[in-house]
């Protein structure tokens, strides 16, 4: 019998790809993604209360959690299922970060959740695990609570860089399915918007930003030219998709 993918690739998930992706430290790769977080996810946050009951999914070397409780949450749990990862958190002092399944974790568990987030994870999931997953989550959160996920996006340019960079990934969204997979799952409030785009330097995020809106206004030209609307057309290297479950 085969052994699975999964467990090949994710038993060492750090050193061939999360890592291998940057030419710099851990530590310095950690640094940059809590930096990261703390301009794309944490603004999302504001209407929850430090003391909000947060879960984060394929939570990595613990960044994101690292970012919240420099903010103030006081109540942050992650689980992921690369047990290298799980060691590298616990290296930088996210202790936090629980080995574990987090699919299996919402079928079998009766906890409940203010906040749930998985930054880079539900690409990771085939179209049927995607659904139930989303549907597992809305179960899991409190009246009013939110789920928070940033996923490739396929409409940026040169899409394929994120969205197959990486053998684990299965499933490719835009903002318009990203919506569509989110209401049909039960989420209500359903926003998609661009992740945020910053390269270090003065002078080089300027030049990045005027290329980036001539480049916006050529890809909108296409898609007028071609008679598409360009309504829920994002262009950002992912996406980040809020929903609220409603009572």
């Amino acid at each position: 019998m085969s052994v699975g993918y999964r467990k090949v690739l994710y038993a060492n998930y750090h050193t061939t790809q999360s890592g291998r992706a940057s030419l710099t430290s851990a530590e310095t790769l950690f640094l940059r993604e809590k930096r990261q977080f703390e301009s794309e996810i944490l603004p999302l946050l504001q209407s929850a209360p430090t003391t909000a009951r947060i879960f984060d999914m394929g939570c990595g070397s613990g960044s994101l959690l690292q970012a919240m409780k420099d903010a103030g949450y006081t109540n942050v749990v992650g689980m992921d299922l690369s047990e290298e990862q799980v060691n590298i958190a616990h290296e930088f002092g996210v202790s936090e970060v629980v080995l574990g399944d987090a699919m299996q974790f919402f079928r079998d568990s009766k906890d409940q959740f203010d906040v749930i987030t998985g930054m880079d994870i539900i690409e990771h999931f085939t179209k049927d695990e995607l659904v139930e997953l989303l549907q597992l989550i809305q179960s899991k959160l409190v009246n009013g609570g939110m789920a928070i996920f940033r996923t490739p996006n396929m409409d940026a340019p040169i899409a394929t860089a994120f969205a197959i960079g990486d053998f684990t990934h299965e499933n490719y969204l835009n903002a318009s399915s990203a919506e569509q997979v989110m209401l049909s799952c039960g989420f209500g409030d359903v926003k998609v918007q661009s992740s945020f785009v910053r390269v270090n330097g003065l002078l080089k995020e300027a030049l990045r930003g005027i290329l980036y809106r001539i480049m916006n206004f050529c890809l909108k030209l296409q898609l007028f030219a071609t008679a598409r609307s360009t309504q829920k057309v994002l262009f950002t290297p992912n996406l980040i998709i809020v929903g609220v479950k409603v009572a």
